[in-house]
């Protein structure tokens, strides 16, 4: 008789951020409140700080989308992040001691966002300018998994933060959105006791393997540039399908990897539901990826993992995670249409839904 497992006896807290939609509504989540600025600071980072907004407008000029068919995220409280992060490290992204009589300095948050300037910030404007829209992004992450249940995929424009663990960030990731989301499924819909992670961002995820390290529930496969950071050899233990790659990889050797390994590890685990970290950070000329993937290589990327998991019918659910050129919002929507074009993400309600009424559109009633 298998052992019950203590995670799924945890005692569930009332949340607001597994909403319900309308059909006429894709399953594709965003917010104004994921675009970061705070000074022009956010300039200092190689990170498109306003890519998801790029996207999402990207995505409206094409008319798949208008604001009234696409669903809109809801910030994460700190109740919803205690699932998973200790209250210890909700504590240091708040205060810190170590210019001794400054309590307020935002020295944690300088070094995750990799911004050295932000430790000079009081701590409520790096709580509304950084932090807030990175809460923002969690909460999308996390209703993603319960309509790529309900309606067999949903993509969150934002997310990804796959460096961050329970208790420590990094890499410009805050808050562990992939461990959460995975948690609330578990948690909160039945029919999900086994998660597969696909994680195609150039770097290794090292947040979400340290999360389930010892997880059999959690399958990972993470197809990364072993060269770059974060060297993390302590997490490679809890890959079950790793494919490192060395600098300069092209279209041809990748997509053929991802081709066969995602094969793979469908087959072997047969997973209730995939999680699809899909960084555009693989990007020829990307400073940080040093890989050699073209655009179009991206969206046949994309294209591929998609098509081999609602081949089986398993809910996927796809963040978009790093990319630091400011051409990557471009590719995404590219690949999100190229998806919509090849049948791999229907929403017929949404597509046929009729305009709203003109008045609607006043800002007044926008959210």
């Amino acid at each position: 008789m298998e052992e019950e497992n203590p995670e799924t006896t945890r005692e569930l807290h009332e949340t607001s951020l597994y909403q319900e939609i309308r059909p006429t509504q894709w399953p594709i989540i965003y917010s104004p409140e994921y675009n970061i600025g705070f000074l022009g600071l956010e300039k200092l980072h190689p990170f498109d700080a306003g890519k998801w907004g790029k996207v999402y407008g990207f995505l409206k000029d094409a008319g798949m989308i208008r604001d009234d068919t696409t669903v809109r995220a809801t910030e994460a409280t700190e109740r919803d992040l205690l699932v998973v992060h200790t209250k210890g490290y909700l504590n240091n992204l708040k205060l810190s001691s170590i210019i001794e009589g400054v309590d307020e300095w935002s020295i944690n948050v300088a070094q995750i966002t990799e911004v050295p300037p932000v430790a000079l910030l009081p701590n409520f404007i790096v709580q509304r300018k950084v932090l807030r829209p990175f809460r923002y992004h969690t909460g999308g992450t996390i209703l993603a998994g319960k309509l790529a249940q309900e309606r067999g995929w949903a993509i969150n424009i934002g997310g990804g933060f796959h460096h961050c663990s329970a208790d420590r960030g990094g890499g410009f990731c805050a808050y562990a959105d992939i461990t959460l989301s995975i948690h609330f499924m578990f948690d909160r819909l039945q029919g999900i006791s086994k998660v597969l992670i696909i994680d195609l961002d150039a770097h290794q995820g090292n947040g979400h393997e340290r999360d389930f390290m010892d997880d059999k529930r959690v399958y990972i496969m993470d197809v990364y540039n072993r060269g770059i950071y974060p060297h993390d050899g302590y997490a490679k233990r809890a890959i079950n399908k790793k494919v490192e790659l060395q600098h300069f990889t092209d279209d041809k050797v990748y997509l053929a990897l991802v081709d066969r390994h995602t094969t793979e590890a469908l087959d072997e685990f047969q997973p209730d539901a995939v999680v699809y970290n899909a960084g555009t950070d693989i990007l020829e000329g990307d400073p940080l990826g040093n890989l050699s993937i073209t655009a179009q290589g991206i969206i046949e990327r994309d294209r591929l993992v998609f098509s081999h998991v609602r081949s089986r019918n398993i809910p996927i659910m796809m963040v978009t995670s790093g990319g630091y050129q400011r051409s990557t919002a471009r590719i995404i929507a590219d690949s999100v249409l190229n998806l919509k074009k090849q049948g791999l993400i229907p929403c017929e309600e949404a597509e046929n839904a009729p305009k709203p009424p003109k008045f609607f559109n006043l800002p007044f009633f926008k959210k």
